[in-house]
Parts: structure tokens; sequence; C-alpha cells
């Protein structure tokens, strides 16, 4: 089920990455996205983990759509028509979780349904010492499974999440209409890393595993190795390095792109991988070079830890055009290489519309309005 519930958001910056490219024929939807919503609930500033018959005293907290809604909202913070097919309870969580991503974010929901009776999932994360820990709690929505609809709709790309011995048919259904499908894993509860067990990884343009996912997967000691590895497997193997940065193999021509991370003051890590993620996504149906692509997700990867959680930390085109300008005058790595690496932004950003430090988002559920 899907209403209207408001009109689209207005951003203080419309950058669209793909206006060069768009043509009357494509479709609406530049990427498609299917998964679980939760509500996180983010506690940060925590001096260290919580003792185990104690109270802790967290000197942050926020509250955001989480899960999928994470990959959803960076997406659609970047320029991208987004759509997201997921369940959500018909309690004041779902609901704040559906207003907050159709028009708090101008994601489209028309694939996803609302579920009578069913509780939202919820996701409790601790951020401490540049970790997290997480205790989350749901289950899962009563059939038709999820909100996965019949058949995806028509996009330039769909992101998926593999996991072993769990197929998705609508990742084969989305390549062979055309998308390009990108493709992130979790960590293997069996023990396996066989590849073999995540079929629908022959489907995907590209495969962004972390470093040690990666040479688990391929039997490598080392994380560059194991990208050519995979490489053999999907067009664009990218691996992140974590504090190194992150380095990428286009299987098709045997180009390699690696750029070091942005020194930054972590608050928070949650969501950091997903707006990586989304990052190259954009770039990458941008027709970027391939280290462009890289920086420039490495770059939203940066910028979102230092604000709450997953998807309030997503940053926008108004902040990057603020992070840019920030560099032109100083920064704390060498600034005549952040200036050389970073220069391609020139030619996409708009005049900064506020001064940095920015703040996106309010990180709470909502506030009552103010009475006449």
């Amino acid at each position: 089920m899907t209403t209207a519930r408001g009109e689209q958001p207005q951003h203080d910056t419309d950058v669209d990455p793909l206006e060069r490219l768009r043509e009357p024929t494509d479709p609406a939807c530049d990427v498609f996205l299917t998964g679980t919503v939760f509500l996180d609930i983010i506690f940060t500033g925590l001096d260290s983990a919580p003792v185990r018959g104690t109270e802790s005293w967290a000197r942050g907290m926020g509250s955001s759509p989480g899960g999928v809604a994470n990959m959803a909202t960076a997406l659609a913070r970047l320029g991208l028509h987004t759509s997201l097919a997921a369940a959500f309870g018909d309690d004041h969580y779902g609901e704040y979780c559906w207003d907050a991503l159709e028009q708090g974010e101008g994601i489209d929901l028309s694939f996803s349904r609302t579920v009578p009776g069913w509780h939202s999932p919820v996701t409790v994360s601790m951020a401490y010492e540049g970790e997290r820990t997480m205790v989350s709690h749901g289950h899962e929505a009563p059939p038709p499974d999820g909100a996965l609809p019949a058949c995806p709709p028509h996009a330039r790309a769909a992101v998926a999440s593999l996991a072993p011995g769990r197929p998705e048919e609508w990742v084969a259904q989305a390549a062979r209409a055309g998308a390009k499908v990108f493709a992130d894993v979790g960590w293997d509860d069996t023990g396996r890393w066989d590849l073999a067990a995540l079929p629908d990884l022959e489907h995907c343009e590209a495969f962004l595993p972390n470093a040690a996912e990666a040479m688990r997967y391929t039997r490598t000691d080392c994380p560059r190795a194991a990208a050519r590895a995979l490489a053999d497997k999907v067009r664009y193997a990218v691996v992140t390095l974590g504090a190194e940065g992150a380095y990428a193999v286009d299987g098709a021509t045997g180009e390699t792109a690696e750029v070091p991370a942005i020194q930054v003051s972590a608050l928070d890590p949650t969501g950091a991988g997903d707006v990586f993620v989304a990052g190259f996504v954009t770039g990458t149906l941008a027709d970027w070079p391939l280290a462009d692509r890289l920086a420039f997700a490495g770059l939203t990867a940066a910028l979102s830890v230092q604000e709450f959680g997953g998807s309030l930390s997503a940053p926008t085109w108004d902040e990057v055009a603020a992070w840019w300008q920030r560099v032109q005058g100083h920064a704390r790595q060498d600034p005549e290489a952040l200036r050389g690496r970073y220069a391609f932004l020139e030619r996409l950003l708009p005049a900064p519309a506020r001064p940095w430090p920015l703040r996106r988002a309010v990180p709470t559920i909502g506030f009552r309005a103010a009475a006449p």
C-alpha cells in the first residue's frame, strides 16, 4: 500500500549528476533497491563500551530510518531518482520512517507497503572508540515476503546485498532488464566463504566487499590481489581498505585505481559503507573515470562518519560543495594533493549555500507542532 503524504522535498541545491546523459526514453527510476527498514536509535559520545550491571550516559543521541533506508537516502541525496520496496509497520515508528523517506528525502515508495499489525524492526547502535555495537529486534514481515514487487521496475541500476545460499530472483530480473547491479556482502556466518554460494554475483556489474571479506572469498592474503581475483567475476571489483582508502579493478580493461582515505574526526561509522556504495553508484552511472568514482565514494563516506546515524549522516551536494570550498583554504592532509585529486568536483558543484560545518537533519523522531 502506498499513499501520498506530502510534497516532494525541496533541497537547498538541486544537482543532477546524470543531467547530461538523460534521454526522454530513459527509465523514470535511476536506482531500485529492496530490503528491511529499521528504526535506528543511535547513541554517540560514549567513553567506553557499556559495562554489565551499570548505567551509561551518552553525550549524543539520534533517531532515523535505518537498514536499507541508509542506502536509499544516500542515493537520493546525491540526486538519483531512487525507488525502494520495503515493508513498513503500521505503528508510529513505521509511519515516521515512511514519512521521513517519502516526504523528507523524495524516495519513491510506490513499491512499498504498510503491514497492519506488524511492528517496525528496531536497532540501537552505540558508537565508541571509533567502533559501534548494535542490538536489533524485529520479525520478518508476513507474506507476501517483505515488499518485493512481482517484477522490479525498469531502472538504470539496482543495489543488492548478497548472502550465501540465498539467491534473489529479482536480481536476475533486474539485470536482464538492463539494470547495472551493484552488490555488497555481509559476514559469512557459515565460515565457508565460497563465491559459488553467491549465485547472484554473475548478474552484478560491481562487487564492493571490504578487505576482510574480499580476502576470505578469494583465499588471498592481500586485498589488492583479492580485488584482481574478483575482477574475473564482475566488471568492477572494489575493495574498501578502511583507514587506507579503497582499491578498484576494471575487469574489462584491466585498469586499476587506488585512492587514500580522507582523514576526519569520526563521530559515528553507522551507514558509512552504504554511503560509499551510493557514491560509487553515482559516479558509475555518470560515467566518470574509475579513480574519480572511487575518490567520490570515499569522500561521501568520510563526510558521513562526522554525523549521527546512517540515513541522517548521508551527505548532500551542499555538503560536498562546502567541503570543497573549505579544502581550497586549508586541509589536514596535503591541500595540494586534495585539490588535485578532487578537481573533478569543480564542474559539478554549485556555490555552497551554507558554511561548513552543515547540519543535515534534526536527529529525533519528531516534534509536535507549536500551538498557535
